[in-house]
């Protein structure tokens, strides 16, 4: 495979360039170099789809992939073509509509094979459990039956002319020869990808490393990543396969998918923008748009803690804190990840914690000029108040007006 025929860059990445970071602050942890060139794989259709409680219908996922497809994500497996009529047409209205690489899922099985084919995908990924617990209480099938089909499968695919992306499902907990073995048959089969999924979310970062590095050595393929949530390492162990040798990352928005979900998007991306200094190719300034937009449509809320898009990513409200960013934003952000890089704005928090820096800023905002004197008034009152309710605008411009803060004049607005 030539590896130029993966980059898919839009339009619009090219006029959001300036908007990366440029340098590294100094310090402990200012090494880039481990990672050179990574793709992101968007499964927020198939598995964020299987989310408990979570159903996309045929206009949300065109509306999800539409917005995929123009931030230039690399590959977007638009679904489980075999699983229903409805869900074949969209994944195939999908394959037509986008200029990305499609994918359609599909288990070791003829029927869901033929499905994703019909469909008119670029990729087929299919998949079949490898460890002992999975092919003995879920598969029922033996090693070896899980071996034949899988090469059989990937040799079907293969003879229809397609990519293929084959799975050892549930990689992380099965004994290593026997993955080695499974990964070696399929490789020989002609399997373009390899995905090594951390179905559990068992993984740590230094483990998952050594495995794929291991896997790495008995493979030609391409290597892929797939992390779990389960102990909020599905990030870093993205992070950490494409460290090792991975050359992509199955990702969903906001990390929603299975239990505790998958490695999300938002972190992946930025993180190998930011502190990896990889371009991407992937239109970040968009990443805002994109969480909220599969927020409203899967019904799952984004915590406000949320790294990258979470409504606290760059809100202030500490006395400190915000004095710091007031001055300049480096001094208690990351510096190298803005909110204007993915869309987002940057708040100054009102409440019990804030500092007269923070009021001044905001009641200047508002359109007053007040003294000094006034600002700490305004202030004390702000904290009394935001110690027991919420200290909205009205609630500040309020207090000004109380105590007879001015505002400015026409003539200096001007």
């Amino acid at each position: 495979m030539e590896a130029s025929r993966y980059r898919c860059l839009c339009p619009t990445t090219r006029a959001r360039r300036n908007l990366r970071r440029i340098e590294f602050f100094q310090g402990t942890l200012d090494s880039t170099s481990e990672i050179t060139d990574a793709r992101i794989f968007d499964t927020t259709l198939r598995d964020g789809e299987q989310s408990p409680r979570t159903s996309f219908n045929y206009e949300d996922k065109r509306e999800i992939a539409a917005l995929l497809d123009e931030m230039g994500t690399h590959v977007i497996e638009a679904g489980f073509p075999v699983n229903s009529d409805a869900e074949f047409e969209a994944v195939r209205d999908i394959a037509e509509s986008t200029r990305v690489t499609t994918c359609g899922l599909a288990r070791v099985v003829e029927k869901d094979i033929e499905a994703a084919l019909d469909s008119g995908v670029d990729m087929v990924h299919t998949f079949v459990s490898t460890s002992d617990v999975q092919l003995q209480d879920s598969m029922h099938a033996t090693r070896q039956e899980a071996l034949d089909t899988a090469v059989d499968c990937v040799e079907m695919i293969k003879d229809a002319g397609v990519e293929c992306m084959f799975s050892p499902m549930d990689a992380t907990r099965t004994d290593e020869d026997f993955l080695v073995e499974v990964i070696e048959a399929t490789s020989a089969a002609g399997a373009d990808w390899i995905n090594i999924p951390d179905t559990c979310g068992v993984a740590t970062p230094r483990r998952f490393y050594d495995l794929i590095e291991i896997v790495d050595d008995c493979t030609d393929a391409y290597i892929d990543v797939h992390t779990h949530d389960d102990f909020g390492l599905a990030s870093a162990n993205a992070i950490s396969g494409f460290e090792a040798g991975a050359s992509q990352a199955q990702v969903s928005v906001n990390g929603i998918g299975e239990r505790a979900g998958n490695a999300a998007y938002e972190e992946v991306v930025m993180a190998l923008e930011s502190l990896y200094d990889v371009d991407t190719g992937i239109d970040t300034t968009r990443i805002t748009e994109l969480s909220r937009i599969v927020e409203e449509k899967s019904d799952i809320g984004v915590p406000a803690n949320k790294p990258v898009v979470g409504r606290n990513a760059f809100s202030h409200e500490s006395g400190i804190h915000a004095a710091g960013v007031i001055e300049n934003s480096d001094t208690f952000e990351p510096g190298v990840m803005t909110p204007e890089m993915v869309g987002a704005t940057r708040e100054l928090v009102l409440g019990k914690h804030t500092g007269a820096h923070s009021v001044r800023e905001r009641l200047v905002d508002a359109g007053y000029d007040p003294t000094e004197a006034e600002v700490r008034e305004v202030t004390r009152r702000v904290k009394e108040y935001g110690a027991e309710e919420q200290v909205t605008m009205s609630v500040l411009e309020r207090f000004a007006e109380e105590i007879g803060v001015t505002e400015e004049s026409e003539e200096v607005r001007a």
